[in-house]
């Protein structure tokens, strides 16, 4: 059979309304893969500035005359400085060789979360020690509200880690 050579080829292509997201089996309209990758990078510049509000808060108190403070403020500090330092490795794309970071991350999240979960709620049993309107309980119902918010990304930072740690992430 001779071909006609003015047919040509006819090429059809199909749109889809979903988002292409690389090598995905399963194509979801709201996924996408790579912004997905940036959240925990975004949560721990939250925990970052959220864990500065909570201890400076407190901080511009007196609440050395509460000594459960002390519990809130060892925690905050504590946290906020780790973050921070790892903040500043993750800015640097730097490993150091032997140790497994995302098992690392991983147990730091989770205490993180835990620990700061309970300053938390520590410091709002505490909110009710200073007088309505005063310095100090607008203070202190601030950085309550905002420790919630950090043990919040903590605990969304831990589930990214284990997502992390479970798909063999090192």
């Amino acid at each position: 059979m001779a071909e006609d050579p003015n047919s040509r080829p006819v090429i059809t292509t199909a749109s889809s309304p979903y988002l292409d997201c690389g090598n995905s089996s399963t194509e979801t309209p709201w996924y996408d893969k790579e912004s997905m990758l940036r959240v925990p990078k975004y949560l721990i510049l939250v925990e970052v500035i959220l864990g500065l509000l909570v201890w400076a808060l407190i901080a511009s108190t007196e609440y050395f005359h509460f000594s459960p403070f002390g519990w809130v403020m060892f925690v905050t500090v504590f946290y906020w400085l780790l973050t921070l330092f790892l903040f500043i490795i993750n800015l640097a794309n730097g490993k150091i060789r032997h140790i497994p970071w995302t098992r690392v991350v991983l147990i730091f999240n989770c205490s993180a979360a835990l620990l700061y979960t309970s300053a938390a709620i520590v410091e709002a049993a505490l909110v009710n020690q200073g007088v309505k309107g005063h310095h100090d309980f607008n203070c202190w119902a601030a950085s309550t509200f905002f420790a919630f918010l950090v043990s919040l990304s903590y605990a969304g930072s831990a589930f990214f880690s284990y997502k992390s740690w479970h798909r063999g992430d090192e």
